[in-house]
């Protein structure tokens, strides 16, 4: 049963790698930040949260013992439509892992000419409504849509 074990662990490997689907722009953070809650209005959905993840990173940095700066600017908007989530929690239970829903919004500290807007990339099947749904707002935001 362990050669089945490694072989079902390795074919489970890349479904589980975080990736990340990216678009870089010159706009500044907060026009980009602005662009992301106006598409997640025009969307007919609502930002549950917002967790300021490079201030909080910036804020504890000395107390973890680092001097590294990782983000000028890193805040991820948490959001659900209802209607997607219950579609893909009916297809399948488990996708209530995925929710809510997030996109970040990063100027990486080596590169402050750059703001980045992503969201995790989704598994094939049922929860690619909600990477398009994230896709189009995220692209929305910047203007690419």
């Amino acid at each position: 049963m362990r050669p089945l074990l490694a072989i079902m662990s390795l074919i489970a490997a890349p479904a589980l790698a975080g990736t990340a689907v990216t678009y870089d722009t010159d706009q500044s953070f907060d026009d980009v930040i602005f662009g992301l809650e106006n598409a997640i209005i025009d969307a007919g959905l609502v930002v549950d949260h917002v967790s300021h993840t490079g201030e909080m990173l910036e804020r504890t940095r000395a107390d973890v013992g680092s001097d590294v700066v990782i983000f000028d600017q890193a805040d991820v908007y948490s959001f659900c439509s209802a209607q997607l989530s219950r579609e893909v929690m009916e297809a399948d239970p488990m996708n209530v892992m995925f929710c809510p829903y997030d996109i970040f919004v990063i100027v990486r500290h080596d590169a402050p000419e750059v703001t980045t807007i992503g969201f995790r990339a989704y598994p094939e099947g049922e929860m690619q409504k909600i990477q398009n749904l994230l896709d189009g707002i995220a692209r929305a935001a910047i203007g690419r849509d």
